[in-house]
Formats: C-alpha cells, sequence, structure tokens
C-alpha cells in the first residue's frame, strides 16, 4: 500500500451552502436576467476541493478506466490501472457521444446504463467523475469529426435550421445528468468539458468552423438549456487543445460566469523525438494557466493527455511528472485504453514497457490516486 499523509487540512468542508431548491439570479451581456438552479452542496464542494488539492499534488485520471481496458471488457471492478497499481485512478473520464441519437450505447459502444452505475460507483469511493461529449454532427449526420461544412454552429443556434433538433440533443443530455442519483436520491457531481479543443478544427465546433460569437454562443444555449433542466450537478471546463497560450487560448473563452475550471489537452506525439515539443508546449500553456486561474480563482488541469502505446519505459517519471511538478494542477488525465485497438491505450497494463515506471510514478507523493484522496463531496 502507497504511504503517505493523507490531505485533510486542505480540503475544505465548512461551507454555508443552499440547498438544490434554490435559484441564483444572474444578468446576461444583453440584459436580460437568466435564473439558474443553485448548485448542489456536494457540487460547490468539489469545485473548492479542486482549488485545494493542488497545494498537495494533482490527481491521476484514466478515461473509460473501469468499463474495459486492454484485452477485455465489462468485468466488474477491473481496471487497468488497478491491475498495475492495487488502486484505482482518482478521476474517471466517461464520453456521452451517440446520447443525441437516444441510443443505448455510448460512442465507444458501452451501455449508457453501465456508464451510470460506474460513475455512481466511482462517487461512492470519493473520486470525480469528468464527462466529455462527441457528439454527432447535426448538419450532416456524420460524426463529431466530420468538418465537411462550416455552417453547422450557426446552423443549431437560434434561428439555425437545426436549432430546435439541438435543443432535443441537450434535454437528452440533461435528462442523463439528471439521472446520476443514488439510492439515497443523492446527485452525482460530475466535471462537464463541453466544445473541447476547439482551438483545433478536427471538431464541426472547431476555430475554422465557426466564429468566435457562434463558439461561445453555442457554450451559452448549452449551460442556458442545462439550467432550464434543473441540471445542478455539473461544474463546466473549458479545455481548448496545445495551440497556444494568451490570445488563442482566451480568444473564446464563453467568461467566467460559465467556467469553472481552466484546463489543457494536449498530447505527446512522435515519440523520443517529440519529447523536447511536448515538454515545451505544456511548460509554456500550463505557467500560463496558473496565472490565469490565480486571477480568476479557478482551478487548472491538464484535461487530456498521453503517449499512445507508451513505448518510452520511464515516461511517467521521466516526461510527465518533471512538468506537472512544476504546476498547480488539480488533475491529470490520460486517454482510454481500448480493447479494439490493439495499440491504442494510454495508461499501461501488467506487463506493458512502462508498468514498473508507473508505480514509481503512483508512489510518489504528489501523484494522488483513490485511496490518497479523502472524500471530495465532504
Amino acid at each position: 500500500m502507497k504511504k503517505r499523509t493523507m490531505i485533510t487540512g486542505l480540503l475544505l468542508s465548512a461551507l454555508l451552502l443552499t440547498g438544490t431548491s434554490c435559484v441564483e439570479r444572474k444578468s446576461s451581456e444583453n440584459g436580460e436576467v437568466m435564473i439558474s438552479p443553485q448548485r448542489t452542496t456536494e457540487t460547490e464542494k468539489l469545485l473548492v476541493n479542486l482549488k485545494a488539492i493542488a497545494a498537495d499534488g494533482f490527481m491521476f485520471g484514466h478515461q473509460d478506466d473501469p468499463l474495459y481496458g486492454v484485452t477485455w471488457e465489462g468485468d466488474s471492478g477491473r481496471s487497468d490501472v488497478q491491475s498495475v497499481t492495487g488502486d484505482y485512478p482518482a478521476v474517471m473520464g466517461f464520453d456521452i457521444g451517440k446520447i443525441e441519437n437516444d441510443s443505448e450505447k455510448n460512442i465507444d459502444n458501452v451501455l449508457f446504463a453501465i456508464i451510470r452505475e460506474e460513475m455512481i460507483r466511482h462517487y461512492k469511493r470519493g473520486g470525480m467523475i469528468t464527462v466529455s461529449w462527441h457528439a454527432d454532427n447535426p448538419l450532416t449526420g456524420g460524426d463529431s469529426w466530420d468538418v465537411s461544412r462550416d455552417d453547422v454552429v450557426a446552423a443549431i443556434l437560434p434561428g439555425g435550421e437545426k436549432h430546435e433538433l439541438f435543443l432535443g440533443w441537450l434535454d437528452r443530455a440533461a435528462a442523463f445528468f439528471n439521472s446520476l442519483t443514488t439510492e439515497e436520491g443523492r446527485k452525482v457531481p460530475v466535471l462537464f468539458r463541453p466544445w473541447h479543443e476547439h482551438t483545433g478544427s478536427w471538431f464541426w465546433w472547431g476555430k475554422d468552423l465557426c466564429s468566435v460569437e457562434e463558439y461561445t454562443a453555442l457554450w451559452e444555449m448549452t449551460r442556458s438549456r442545462f439550467d432550464e433542466a434543473g441540471v445542478d450537478n455539473l461544474l463546466y471546463a473549458y479545455s481548448p487543445d496545445l495551440q497556444g497560450p494568451g490570445e488563442i487560448y482566451m480568444e473564446r473563452y464563453p467568461g467566467d460566469e460559465y467556467v469553472d475550471l481552466l484546463g489543457l489537452d494536449g498530447y505527446h506525439r512522435n515519440n523520443e523525438e517529440g519529447i523536447d515539443a511536448y515538454q515545451s508546449s505544456l511548460h509554456t500553456i500550463l505557467s500560463f494557466l496558473a496565472e490565469e486561474g490565480k486571477m480568476r480563482d479557478k482551478p487548472i488541469a491538464l484535461t487530456e493527455t498521453g503517449l499512445e502505446a507508451i513505448p518510452i519505459a520511464d515516461w511517467w517519471t521521466s516526461v510527465l511528472f518533471p512538468v506537472l511538478d512544476r504546476y498547480p494542477v488539480s488533475y491529470v488525465m490520460v486517454w482510454r485504453n481500448a480493447r479494439e485497438r490493439p495499440d491504442h491505450y494510454y495508461a499501461p497494463y501488467p506487463g506493458q514497457l512502462s508498468a514498473d515506471d508507473f508505480v514509481v510514478f503512483y508512489q510518489h507523493p504528489k501523484t494522488l490516486f483513490s485511496n490518497d484522496i479523502p472524500n471530495l463531496y465532504q
């Protein structure tokens, strides 16, 4: 078992928060008064703890961790990370792509009923859940990566030909978030990352496919629709890609009132040849985020990263950790371990080249896994 001093003093729980039946009134840019539900007490506590936890270290996260892994799928309680370290990730990521089509299964062919169960199970461990949404293209019927049209976002905004269709999509997502309840009726807090990596142009909401005004309107519409549906268990993360700090990062920022966490998606490409470029890019943007987060009173995170198939034996301790050690990052999340693509994995499994180094990474006092954190909602 990994030994370290548990984080107790900094994770604050003595907050005077109102219940879920209250509402918050705020003014929009056009002067209209919007009504949004007051977030649940546990959701607010999660935000406070995300800010505090970076003083002691950073949580480790893994996409789809309990759903499947290298050569396996659907084994209850199984996790490639847990198989290597004996501990689960502190953060687990999930995707709700295909919920817009009222599908029983998500974009990775996993039943939404199972995803819901695993989210609740991880919440009961005291861990954090984060969600992305690779929604289909509402104009063409293609997937998220269908960038054949540059008017998709315009088409789903008010007055657009697909606006009503898209509102229905938002309602289905909202219903899913509202359904994340325990047997006792407690709603599971979630960090939601809508319309991510928009500083690139590989998704239909990317920078070359919509204007700044259209992108921020998409964020505002998403939040407004969820508020109207009574979704009170979400924090919202803004997570551009690695294109750059400053003006590039903030150009499409929807505003402090819409964003709870400043994130960054950035992957290590080209193996050994790409180490310097990867580390340099992370240093550049994370140093910028550290300043922005402090100024705006928002936690920061490396919301997606990784090196596919991890062909560098000491990647965890020699490439990733030295960068994160310098910044107040709340968590880092690596992408999924696919069961259907042999070399598409981002966390080690037993016997994998970097597994021993990952154990060293796990044992460091600053890397926080499930057993290292108290309940994030207390």
